[in-house]
Formats: structure tokens, C-alpha cells, sequence
């Protein structure tokens, strides 16, 4: 991809509306965390659906005021897990060769077709990768980071995706994809996104 052609997709992105929630809302009756808390995510999920709004990305990035919600879905099969590396082309330049266990992305009014999160998230998948086969879908938590600027603004509901094949990969031209061992994934782990980090440390706990 051009310079070019990254300004303009760049553009178009922060262009398009996204699923976000006011920050005063998902934490009215919880106080704010740092890290993935588990027993809340029904909760999150019922203040979502009954309080989506759908503003320009360009204004969410900047408005801590309210919360961009984050479909993040774990792929595994046989105790392995996909792990998905940015190449350094990709258009979004911070997060450029970091590795990702995260599948999914914003969440366009388009992508709704009724009022079932789970539906959403399944649907960002099929964007995101090609995989065929089965799928059995476990809440892991909701995943919040204050730590910097752009965290901030989004929030995580992460999702454990069980294949019963490990036929899956990646669409998008600027990520490369593979299968890798808990062990293996525990190696790279400097060179994984915050949230990766993150979400990898709790599945340390379950994966054996």
C-alpha cells in the first residue's frame, strides 16, 4: 500500500461511525479497574445494548468520555492459540510488528443485526479471518486499560473462541497469522500488544 492509499484508508476509517458508550454509563455502578475483570461482563453487556451510540471514530479517539467497544476474540484449537503479527506496513503505525491474540475490531452499525453481542462479535470474526468449522464461544471478561491516551478510549470484551480445526487464516494483508503453544506465545511476550500481554497472563492460569 502507498503512502497514498494509507492516508486515504486512514481517512475513511476515521470517518466511519463506531459502537461506542458514554464512560459514565459502563461504570455507574462499578468503579473504574485496570486489567480484565470477569463477574462483570454480563452486566457490561446489558449497558451496551440498551445504551449503543454510534459516533465518528475520529471524535471517539479523542473523547475519553466515552468508551469504544472492542470485540476481542481468542482463537484456539488443541491447546494452541492463533497469534496474529502487524507488519510493519500496516496502517496502524503504533501498534506496527506487534504480535496480537486479539481478533475482531470497531463494531459499525452495519455490522447489527439485532440486539446480540455475541452475534456482532461472531460477524467481526467472519471479517477478520477465514476459518471453517465449529466454534464453541466462552466469556473470558471485560478488559479496560487506563494506562495511556489511546487505551483509554477503548474497552475490551474478550471472548474465547474453541475451533475444532485449526484451518484459520488471516484476511487482511498487513497481519500475518499462526498457531503457537502457550510456551511458545510466553516467549514472544515482550513483543505483544498491551492488551495481548494482558489477556495472556490470565490465560497462563487455564491453559495448561
Amino acid at each position: 500500500m502507498s503512502l497514498k492509499q494509507t492516508q486515504q484508508f486512514q481517512h475513511q476509517n476515521y470517518n466511519e461511525e463506531i459502537l461506542a458508550v458514554r464512560r459514565n454509563i459502563l461504570f455507574k455502578e462499578i468503579p473504574i479497574w485496570q486489567g480484565i475483570q470477569k463477574d462483570v461482563f454480563d452486566q457490561f453487556v446489558t449497558n451496551i445494548q440498551n445504551h449503543a451510540a454510534f459516533i465518528p471514530r475520529a471524535h471517539a479517539e479523542t473523547n475519553p468520555a466515552y468508551k469504544q467497544i472492542i470485540p476481542y476474540m481468542i482463537f484456539m484449537y488443541n491447546q494452541k492459540l492463533f497469534v496474529m503479527q502487524r507488519k510493519s506496513s500496516a496502517s496502524e503505525q503504533r501498534l506496527a510488528s506487534k504480535y496480537s491474540l486479539g481478533i475482531g475490531g470497531h463494531i459499525r452499525q452495519e455490522d447489527i443485526t439485532n440486539n446480540d453481542i455475541f452475534t456482532w462479535a461472531k460477524r467481526e470474526f467472519e471479517e477478520e479471518v477465514n476459518y471453517k468449522g465449529s466454534l464453541k464461544i466462552f466469556k473470558i471478561g471485560v478488559l479496560n486499560d487506563e494506562s495511556t491516551e489511546v487505551s483509554k478510549v477503548h474497552l475490551g470484551m474478550i471472548l474465547l473462541l474453541e475451533g475444532d480445526n485449526d484451518q484459520i487464516q488471516i484476511k487482511n494483508e498487513h497481519k500475518s497469522g499462526m498457531m503457537l503453544t502457550l510456551t511458545e506465545c510466553q516467549a514472544l511476550y515482550p513483543l505483544f500488544e498491551s492488551w495481548s500481554q494482558t489477556t495472556l497472563e490470565l490465560l497462563e492460569k487455564h491453559i495448561v
